[in-house]
């Protein structure tokens, strides 16, 4: 492990990012260029102290998951994310394993669909990259820990946020996605037979829910069907966009596109999210419902 060269490429990687690069609200009073070093940790999902350590030259040697979530953070092409396992004595991943790298030509993509909320899904169901519409669509994923950054592990583990969205359904449409997410998984782990992070997903995931290990006892490989969703957003209430996935083949990733058709109330929507990004509102407060139902910008 080459402690200093670790420690100046990431540096370097840092300062060369801006918030905006990397769906996250820029803010006020930034007093060096780049991301900080909190919104490193916050996006590779580890602590700061870790981050401070890994830059001033005196951190540990990073796991391989941490160096995949560093590189993904960081936007590293493939050169550069081999650069970074090798500095840190580490193979690059092999093939055979879920591609957690997100590839600049992917990353530009979703840089270009910044009006739309946009995320890029691992093989695996991870969430690996987001842009800014996507936070304030579907809240602040860089805020959530890095191992439950799964839309698998959300929908069978995760708790209600009333801080975020949530997917509005019929129990009969909560059914039948609960079983199209199983059945992509089913896929995925056929797909990928020697990936343990694959397999320790599945074993979690029917430790911690019995309708999950139900279904995959019971159920059959399948893909994800993707359609309209009505979000209900904590502060504009329910949104019904169109929601398509495209399929990046080379990496086996997912872009997820939110949309709506032009001049309807979910594109209006869409407009003020674009105004409001991540703020937060009460929907109690009368004053900021007030603003919403006329348009306007809400004051901080």
């Amino acid at each position: 492990m080459d402690r200093p060269e670790l420690a100046r490429v990431l540096v370097q990687a840092r300062t060369a990012l801006t918030p905006q690069d990397v769906g996250l609200p820029a803010g006020s009073r930034r007093r060096v260029p780049g991301l900080r070093r909190e919104e490193v940790a916050q996006l590779a999902g580890v602590s700061v102290d870790y981050v401070v350590r890994l830059e001033q030259g005196r951190g540990p040697q990073p796991s391989t998951q941490v160096l995949a979530a560093l590189a993904r953070a960081l936007r590293l092409d493939d050169d550069a994310r081999d650069e970074l396992f090798h500095l840190a004595g580490s193979a690059p991943p092999r093939p055979g394993r879920v591609d957690e790298h997100v590839r600049p030509s992917v990353q530009r993509l979703l840089d270009r669909l910044s009006d739309l909320p946009t995320m890029v899904l691992s093989a695996r169901g991870d969430i690996l990259a987001w842009n800014a519409m996507a936070s304030a669509l579907l809240g602040d994923w860089s805020v959530v820990p890095r191992r439950q950054r799964n839309i698998i592990w959300q929908r069978f583990l995760g708790s209600p946020d009333p801080r975020r969205s949530r997917v509005a359904m019929s129990d009969e449409e909560r059914a039948e996605t609960a079983a199209q997410s199983v059945a992509s998984l089913r896929t995925t782990a056929a797909r990928y037979p020697d990936d343990p992070s694959v397999r320790e997903l599945v074993a979690e995931l029917r430790r911690g829910s019995p309708t999950f290990d139900e279904l995959w006892r019971t159920g059959g490989p399948g893909a994800w069907q993707m359609s309209r969703k009505t979000i209900e957003h904590p502060s504009l209430g329910p949104i019904t966009l169109d929601c398509d996935a495209l399929h990046v083949v080379d990496s086996d990733q997912k872009v997820i596109v939110y949309s709506a058709e032009t001049g309807s109330p979910a594109a209006e929507a869409l407009a003020l999210l674009r105004v409001l990004g991540t703020q937060w509102m009460s929907s109690e407060d009368p004053a900021a419902q007030s603003e919403l139902e006329v348009g306007r910008p809400v004051r901080p």
